[in-house]
């Protein structure tokens, strides 16, 4: 039976669509969709089961995978078959998860997965831009209680002129790279990259966006009309006790607002809030605790956060008793690890990050290679976030999603300030060791500190801060360098990073609707001074790159050689290179460069006599002699026709010195002209068109002596050499037979 297809049509306004098609694949899902943008299609499902979870929040798990099929290719490594995720999975992955998670019934508690898949991968289209749009979809298509549709999109600027879903060649030139997830009403999330841009003109992007994902969630609405939207699923829902929330809120409002007021450190708060709740459960018969469960710890919790609240909007005072455009206090300081290549530490408040950095080759870049995008990074970040630095213990799992994102956000506001030129592969590894409020930017600013403190020729420093927002609908309030408890009640939580000039990258989510853009750039602009005061702070500690490197790092020194020469400084498997390599203890690698058809060799090494010694090598490989210039020479090799001399700015080139052209005089024996070892100039000649051969001359930069009458030339017209003797092989005789 052909099944019935359903399909709406989004217009870019720029000769490019995408489609949403429903009705073929994947009918037992509870939602399916086919998204589709030129030849680029992504299969999104999601299933989520009819009885609730015993756990008190939504258990969301949600997947994409590039598969390697959709680009024609196999999947690299020993086994063929793909298995974890890329970071750029996880990534994507993130990107979904933070926009539709909000907007999950807050006690819909049913386990629930959205996968997408790439099936069919296009050169022009990147699919991560799709995921959002095709994860929305299915759940439209679904009976699944959601709010409202969403979508994401990405914008970049290209020639000062926006583009939504841009190529992956037009991102190569834009300054701008931005994902924005929103619904028809309200942006909810922002993530992205940009070239020191201004605050109005990151508001301006995210506008233009916002405008595309209006249109895109109509055409979801439109598509589940058409296919029939399902009616909403019932689900058991836990009872609200209003009397037993206001009992509590009588106990604990004040007590909370008291202790928010006191300013304490996070240690302090939390003891004293867990006083107050024994106090508040201790007002309350067992036979209650046990009729009431876990409603007295959520309604106390909800108590404590509108205590909090309030105290920020009519005081305007924090946790730890800060204003709210305080900064935490910061120290800092470089050199800490003798034996890295560079290193930080950065503290502000209760979050600290030790930061290192290591040089190294091309051959250590990060190799990308997925179905979608190939290459490598010269400079990349990891971000380690161990259970202790909250005073947590809990095993180790492998690196979490948490940490792959915090990671990339801070590799791009960092990465656009490596210059172009850097001849190193830099690579950042950041371990929080505390923390209590954006640990990302801290690693931001440790970054930083390492890389100067490790010579790297940073084009300018960046500093990062988190910004929190609360607001009442009514009043609000912007909070610079906010908490982690903060992070946790607020209606906002915004991560930017820049540079004096401008915004580098940012993170937001916003969880309140309809936030003013007025506000969103009010925020901006708290944020640029704090992170303005932030780089002030840096550069009290550095104020700029360390002129070199460390003298136990390594050095790099890069060469440009033709291609012809390659094969003989690697030698006959690799024979040469890894002797040179051996001898001077340096790393040697070499690229081809396509465009200028020349191999670029990099040396690596800690001591400059291995790298001279490297230079000599290549300088003596390379080596060409031009026509009519003077060069010294030494004699290597005696012979009775001539001299074997080496060019000595050019050690292993050789060349032959004919007997003729030692002196103006007649020469008998070489050795009365030269000896081993003699040292004297040459003129080159270039080859001679007779022997075939190079021809240098000792004798051609010597003054010609008085009345010198040059030798006629030598007649061999009737196969006679100059002694006399017959020169024509097909009339000489057997040596022994000779007279």
């Amino acid at each position: 039976m052909i099944p019935k297809v359903f399909k709406e049509v989004i217009d870019l306004g720029d000769g490019r669509s995408i489609s949403l098609e429903t009705g073929k694949l994947a009918k037992q899902a509870h939602g399916s969709v086919v998204v589709q943008m030129g030849k680029a299609m992504l299969l999104c499902t999601v299933v989520s089961n009819y009885k609730q979870s015993d756990v008190d929040f939504l258990p969301l798990t949600v997947d994409y995978r590039e598969k390697f099929a959709a680009a024609g290719k196999y999947p690299g490594g020993f086994f063929k078959r793909e298995a974890r995720p890329t970071d750029a999975e996880v990534l994507t992955m993130r990107l979904i998860d933070r926009v539709l998670r909000p907007l999950f019934p807050k006690n819909y508690h049913a386990e629930t997965q959205v996968m997408v898949q790439l099936m069919s991968h296009d050169e022009d289209v990147m699919p991560d831009a799709l995921a959002g749009l095709a994860a929305s979809a299915a759940i439209q298509l679904s009976d699944i209680p959601f709010e409202t549709p969403i979508s994401e999109a990405r914008v970049a600027r290209v020639n000062g002129a926006f583009v939504i879903n841009p190529t992956r060649a037009q991102l190569e030139e834009s300054d701008i790279d931005m994902m924005i997830g929103a619904s028809a009403d309200s942006v909810m999330m922002v993530e992205g990259e940009m070239d020191e841009i201004s605050e109005e003109e990151m508001a301006d992007a995210i506008k233009f966006a916002h405008e595309a994902i209006k249109v895109q969630c109509t055409a979801q609405v439109k598509l589940a009309e058409a296919f029939g939207k399902k009616e909403t699923r019932e689900f058991a829902v836990s009872e609200e006790n209003e009397e037993l929330a206001a009992r509590i809120n009588d106990l604990a409002y004040q007590k909370c607002y008291d202790i928010a007021k006191k300013g304490t450190s996070k240690v302090e708060r939390t003891e004293a809030f867990a006083q107050v709740k024994e106090e508040v459960v201790a007002a309350f018969s067992e036979e209650e605790v046990e009729e009431f469960g876990d409603l007295i710890g959520k309604y106390f919790s909800k108590s404590q956060k509108e205590a909090v609240r309030e105290l920020t909007l009519a005081e305007g005072l924090r946790l730890d008793g800060r204003k709210t455009t305080e900064i935490r206090p910061i120290w800092s300081e470089v050199d800490y690890l003798p034996s890295t290549h560079g290193s930080s530490i950065f503290t502000r408040g209760e979050t600290q990050a030790l930061a290192t950095v290591t040089l190294g080759t091309s051959r250590d870049a990060n190799i990308i290679d997925s179905p979608t995008h190939e290459g490598e990074e010269r400079f990349y970040l990891h971000y380690n976030f161990p259970p202790f630095c909250t005073g947590e213990a809990r095993p180790l799992r492998g690196t979490s999603r948490r940490e792959v994102g915090h990671g990339n956000l801070a590799q791009r506001a960092l990465k656009g300030m490596v210059p172009e030129d850097c001849p190193y592969t830099v690579r950042v590894v950041s371990e929080v060791l505390e923390s209590n409020g954006s640990s990302s930017m801290a690693t931001v600013c440790a970054g930083t500190l390492a890389m100067m403190d490790a010579g790297v020729q940073m084009k300018k420093p960046v500093s990062g801060i988190a910004m929190g927002l609360i607001s009442d609908g009514d009043r609000f309030a912007v909070l610079s360098d906010i908490l982690g408890d903060e992070d946790h009640l607020g209606d906002m939580d915004f991560k930017v990073t820049g540079t004096a000039d401008g915004i580098t990258a940012c993170q937001m989510d916003i969880k309140i609707k309809g936030l003013s853009y007025e506000i969103l750039v009010s925020a901006l602009k708290q944020a640029r001074e704090g992170r303005l005061h932030i780089l002030g702070k840096i550069t009290e500690t550095i104020a700029s790159p360390n002129a070199d490197v460390k003298e136990h790092s390594p050095k790099m020194v890069t060469k440009r050689i033709a291609n012809e020469f390659i094969g003989a400084l690697i030698g006959p498997g690799g024979k040469n290179i890894q002797e040179l390599q051996k001898v001077t203890g340096t790393t040697i690698v070499i690229n081809e460069d396509p465009v200028t058809e020349e191999g670029v060799v990099e040396i690596l090494g800690t001591g400059s006599e291995g790298i001279d010694a490297v230079l000599a090598r290549i300088e003596s490989l390379t080596f060409k002699p031009e026509k009519g210039e003077k060069y010294k020479v030494k004699v290597i090799k005696m012979l009775d026709f001539g001299a074997v001399v080496e060019y000595l700015d050019a050690p292993g080139n050789e060349v032959l010195l004919h007997v003729s052209e030692l002196a103006w005089e007649r020469t008998e024996n070489v050795s009365d002209v030269v000896n081993m070892g003699d040292e004297f100039e040459v003129k080159y000649f270039g080859v001679d068109p007779k022997t075939r051969k190079e021809k240098v001359s000792r004798k051609a930069l010597l003054e010609k002596p008085e009345g010198y009458v040059a030798r006629p030339p030598r007649d061999n017209s009737k196969g006679r050499d100059n002694r006399g003797r017959d020169n024509r092989r097909d009339d000489r005789k057997p040596r022994e037979k000779r007279d």
